[in-house]
């Protein structure tokens, strides 16, 4: 290996580890109701958002369902994946609302 590359490990060893320590831990903490209301809005709110840029998707709203019917069985582990999976998919379709915007720039109209 070239120092580049083992400095390249020694600066990302740190990160990877604090990363697995943080999955470990929060899988052995169970969610609490608080938790997946915590998460639930933070998906509402960027759903809201995508709607605004109209460009919701139908998978954001499915992960949001699902994610109050877990919650209306007490699973909120479950509760908090799905609300963080519709959170996701959210900003995904942020970002894509956002780069079609300024894309139709860069074609070339022959």
């Amino acid at each position: 290996m070239s120092m580049i590359q083992v400095g390249h490990l020694k600066s990302t060893l740190p990160l990877a580890l604090a990363v697995l320590v943080g999955a470990a831990v929060s899988a052995w903490a169970a969610s609490s109701e608080a938790d997946f209301k915590a998460a639930y809005a933070a998906a509402e709110a960027a759903n809201t958002e995508a709607g605004i840029l109209r460009n919701q998707w139908t998978v954001t709203a499915t992960a949001l369902a699902e994610a109050r019917k877990a919650a209306e069985k007490g699973d909120f582990d479950q509760a908090v994946t799905s609300s963080k999976e519709a959170e996701a998919l959210a900003k995904a379709s942020i970002f894509q609302a956002i780069q079609e915007k300024e894309a139709w720039k860069a074609l070339e109209i022959r």
